[in-house]
């Protein structure tokens, strides 16, 4: 299995002498089981248990002190009590004496290393399942990045020039077929590795078909009554035609659905990390905050299921540019995703703005939370500058912001625009492949 970047991550947790038993969260298969079983490679035992597996199970089914259940597990596995050990507690919702033996391990049982998976969807329907509030930390783990693509296929000299943001002329046409690739296949972990096998497009029918009949069956699992089984099952069959786009939740999908049904089951499928409702903003100046009364944006977990799921993988062969796909939305669905890859925080979400007024109508296409600039607006987009009319009317409104950023299919550049105003501002035109390093390249402006 490929390394994930997220491995860089849990050496620093492991590092800290503060750390608490962690918890990790994704969609299912995002890889988070393969991740813990390559981080165990670095301690002197693992112990690993899934409480899917009865075995297991059991021995999580009795309350007892956590000093004599960890007595237990090592003898359960043979393994003595000595030197680093990592325990491994996956599908931990199934039992909700493991969860609050997290609050214990960390208060007597420092020494223990201890990490937990499970599913975001049954934690939250289970409301006798309650998580020790201050007593762990949480981590994301998403769909791999372009980066972590390039190191599962043997490009590892490419990832280090991307990661450096020192791609050289000659290599932009290569990375640039490579990411189109990549937005083709998308950054779920099994079509990754398994196009790394075979570099067959076609070989990863069957794989999108498996993720997609999971995502599917696990509706059995997380319905509340069958009204919401129903319209879950909706949304995960036919809901990713809507990717990218702005959504109405009555009739969703052309559907007969009623808004607060089609709402719950959207919450719902955000809370398991399936897709995201990225709300826009109106303000121009800091906070930013997310007007809920606005129609949101759908944003699928990962594009490469979208692409497939839609039916559009189609458009994307042979094409030189990204953009000119879907009308634009799968372009600006992989940036998104790119986005969000940069984090591990569970608190990290993507928003827009908008501007409704009456005879004028605007949207740029992202807002990038930077610690350096604030919130930096971004556009995926070719052409010219003189197409970026909702962008422009963005910076001339902001008082504070001073650049931008637009994603295109060319190298890096930079333009210095000159508003109405008189103000200016600095459009940094960014290639694709770095969507991915943004904070990176803002860091690089700090002197800006």
């Amino acid at each position: 299995m490929f390394q994930r970047n997220a491995i860089h991550w849990l050496r620093e947790w492991k590092s800290r002498p503060d750390h608490k038993p962690l918890v990790i969260r994704g969609a299912r298969q995002v890889g988070k089981t393969s991740l813990i079983n390559a981080f165990a490679s670095e301690f002197s035992s693992f112990l690993s248990f899934n409480l899917e597996n009865p075995d297991d199970l059991q021995l999580f089914s009795h309350s007892m002190p956590v000093k004599d259940l960890f007595n237990v597990l090592l003898s359960v596995r043979h393994v003595r009590k000595e030197g680093e050990i990592l325990l491994f507690i996956d599908e931990i919702q199934n039992s909700p004496f493991a969860v609050k033996a997290l609050r214990f391990f960390y208060e007597e049982l420092p020494d223990v290393y201890v990490i937990a998976a499970g599913s975001l969807l049954e934690t939250m329907i289970n409301v006798d399942l309650s998580f020790p509030v201050g007593r762990i930390e949480y981590m994301a783990l998403r769909p791999c990045t372009f980066c972590e693509f390039l190191g599962a296929i043997g490009e590892s000299s490419l990832k280090e020039m991307i990661e450096a943001l020192s791609v050289p002329a000659p290599l932009h046409s290569r990375i640039m077929s490579l990411f189109n690739t990549y937005t083709l296949i998308g950054g779920m972990p099994e079509a990754v590795a398994r196009y790394a096998e075979k570099q067959d497009i076609v070989a990863l029918d069957s794989v999108y078909q498996s993720l997609l009949t999971g995502y599917a069956d696990d509706v059995e699992k997380y319905k509340r009554n069958d009204s919401m089984r129903n319209v879950l099952r909706f949304i995960v069959s036919k809901g990713w035609q809507e990717a990218a786009s702005r959504i109405t939740f009555q009739n969703f999908g052309n559907s007969n659905y009623k808004s607060r049904e089609i709402g719950d089951a959207l919450r719902t499928l955000q809370k398991a990390m399936l897709l995201e409702l990225s709300y826009p903003t109106t303000d121009t100046a800091a906070p930013f905050a997310e007007d809920l009364r606005k129609r949101p944006k759908l944003l699928w977990l990962d594009t490469g299921l979208v692409n497939f799921a839609a039916g559009v993988q189609s458009e994307l062969f042979g094409k030189s540019d990204i953009s000119d796909a879907w009308r634009g939305k799968i372009a600006e669905h992989i940036v998104g995703q790119e986005l969000l890859g940069q984090s591990n925080s569970l608190l990290d979400s993507r928003r827009f703005w908008v501007r409704e007024e009456k005879n004028s109508q605007a949207e740029v296409d992202f807002l990038y939370r930077s610690r350096l600039f604030g919130a930096v607006p971004v556009e995926v987009k070719s052409g010219a500058n003189a197409h970026l009319k909702s962008l422009n009317l963005f910076m001339a409104q902001s008082s504070s912001v001073r650049l931008a950023i637009r994603f295109w299919s060319r190298p890096l550049s930079s333009d210095t625009i000159s508003l109405p105003s008189g103000n200016n501002f600095t459009l940094f035109n960014l290639p694709f492949y770095y969507a991915g390093q943004v904070d990176s390249f803002l860091r690089k402006q700090s002197s800006f």
